[in-house]
Parts: C-alpha cells; sequence; structure tokens
C-alpha cells in the first residue's frame, strides 16, 4: 500500500521496534494528525480472550470526560411520558411504530446512537438485521436499553462511547479528537482502559491486555507497551 508524503515523514516520527509510554504515545498520534481536518484518534486494545465463547465477551460502555468531539445524533423508541422526555433531553428522532416503518420502509438511518425504552424491544427487534450490523442495536450491556431515556441522551450527548470485542478479540474505540491536545486524550484514554480492565471475564487466562496501540485517522501507528496498563 502506498501513502502520502504527509504519511511517510509521520511515520519518520515514529520508531517501529519501540513501546511507548501512553502519554508520549498520545503526544506523537497529536503531532502526526497533519490533515486539513480535525482527526479522530482511535485506540485499538487486543484483549487474551476468544470472543467465540459468550463467557470470554467484553463489552460495555463508559462516558469520556472530555467527550468525543462528534456532534452524536440520538434516535429513541419510546412512547407517551418517555417520548417527551427523550425531546426534551434533546434526541434529534423519537417514535415507536412510525419510527420502525421510517427505518424499514424508506432506510432512515439518520441518527449515530439507537436508545429503546424496555417496553419497545419486541418492536425494535424487527430491526436487527438493519441496527445490528451498524452497531446500533440497542443494548441493556451498553445502557441504550433502559428506562430513564433522558438520562441515556444525556449520556449519549456528552460522549458516552461503546465498546466491543470484534472477531479477533480487537476492540477499536475512539478516543476524542487529535485538537483536544495529549492531556484530555490521557484522560479519555485512562477511563477507557480502566473500563475494558474492570469488565476482564473470569474465564479470561494469562496476560489480559496483548497489545495496544493508537493513531489518528490519517496517521501511523503508535505501539503502546501493554505491561504498563494492568
Amino acid at each position: 500500500m502506498k501513502h502520502g508524503k504527509k504519511y511517510v515523514d509521520s511515520a519518520k516520527l515514529i520508531d517501529r521496534t519501540k513501546l511507548y509510554e501512553v502519554e508520549e504515545a498520545l503526544d506523537i498520534a497529536v503531532k502526526t494528525a497533519t490533515a486539513k481536518f480535525d482527526e479522530t484518534v482511535e485506540v485499538h486494545v487486543r484483549l487474551g480472550v476468544d470472543s467465540r465463547h459468550a463467557d470470554q465477551q467484553v463489552r460495555g460502555a463508559v462516558v469520556l470526560p472530555n467527550g468525543t468531539g462528534k456532534t452524536v445524533r440520538v434516535a429513541v423508541f419510546a412512547k407517551g411520558d418517555d417520548a417527551a422526555a427523550a425531546e426534551a433531553a434533546g434526541a434529534e428522532v423519537v417514535g415507536a411504530e412510525d419510527l420502525v416503518a421510517k427505518i424499514q420502509g424508506e432506510g432512515f438511518m439518520d441518527f449515530d446512537v439507537a436508545i429503546a425504552t424496555p417496553n419497545m424491544m419486541g418492536l425494535v427487534g424487527r430491526l436487527g438485521k438493519v441496527l445490528g450490523p451498524r452497531g446500533l442495536m440497542p443494548s441493556p450491556k451498553a445502557g441504550t436499553v433502559t428506562p430513564d431515556v433522558a438520562k441515556a441522551v444525556n449520556e449519549a450527548k456528552a460522549g458516552k462511547i461503546e465498546y466491543r470485542l470484534d472477531k479477533t478479540n480487537i476492540i477499536h474505540c475512539p478516543i476524542g479528537k487529535a485538537s483536544f491536545g495529549a492531556e484530555k486524550l490521557k484522560e479519555n484514554f485512562d477511563v477507557l482502559l480502566g473500563a475494558i480492565i474492570k469488565a476482564k471475564p473470569e474465564a479470561a487466562k494469562g496476560q489480559y491486555i496483548r497489545s495496544c496501540a493508537l493513531a489518528s485517522t490519517m496517521g501511523p501507528g503508535v505501539k503502546i507497551n501493554p505491561a504498563k496498563l494492568g
């Protein structure tokens, strides 16, 4: 794969044989974010678990103290007072059967997070094939199936992110924008890693955090020393 001049120049700042401390890695990620837009900084953590086993799943959600830097559009499946509470909290889209029909019939997907009250999940379940592959299916583990929709909307707007294993046992998560600077990104990183470590399954054996790297949207990856992460 051929990389552009900016990427090549950025890669020169990184020693590929070195495992960096978190602060140093974040400094480099911010310096290598040279695109014309505000690049997102992502963390990639490979865990010593087997995601094929139900007792080794790692999944949850956490509110980043400095948010993600992204404007989050929220859709809520609710009726009556719950729908009114969701609207008051700032949800962009609120509905029930009408919203399900809009998604099924018109392919409406103009939202980043979907939240539902528990009594709506029978209805929302029909959208599994549409929302599931996009990571948008409401779930109790992520706090997006809840009777307190106003709280869930507020958290989503404040920078709540979901973390989950992919098929290769890696968690990919944004921790903010390059413009945040290394200090704010470190605060977000610590909260995310703390949540992942806390979510360690009892069935996990051996070294839990196998590897960790971070990179800006267009920048090269920077490897972090996993031994220092707990």
